[in-house]
């Protein structure tokens, strides 16, 4: 008979095999390592930087950013509805100027331009 943990952290006795020692794995998700406005800075930073011309992925990176936060909240900031903002900012929305304009000022963000660098 094996004695082994179950999934529940309780120990079970078995006359069954032994449990597989197939790994699992969860979801990476950018919003869960966002905590402080300067690691948020450079996370959009680097996204503009990498994204280039592509709206859809500098629209999802504002959407992981607004997941790290409150979304309920952000949605009374901006005025807009949560699943509105949800759906504006994911990969697949295209929000519109004035929409990314309220989600970054209700982030405590600022847009700001440079020149580019060659």
């Amino acid at each position: 008979m094996n004695r082994c943990l179950s999934r529940h952290g309780r120990w079970t006795s078995s006359a069954a095999s032994p449990p597989s020692n197939r790994e699992k794995f969860s979801r990476y998700d950018s919003a869960d390592y966002l905590r402080t406005g300067e690691e948020i800075a450079l996370y959009l930073e680097t996204c503009v930087d990498e994204g280039g011309d592509d709206p859809a992925f500098i629209a999802h990176a504002l959407g992981v950013v607004a997941r790290a936060g409150n979304m309920s909240q952000l949605a009374r900031d901006t005025g807009l509805t949560r699943e509105g903002l949800y759906k504006a900012l994911s990969g697949e929305g295209n929000p519109s100027f004035a929409t990314v304009l309220k989600v970054a000022r209700a982030l405590g963000l600022k847009l700001s331009f440079q020149p580019a660098t060659n």
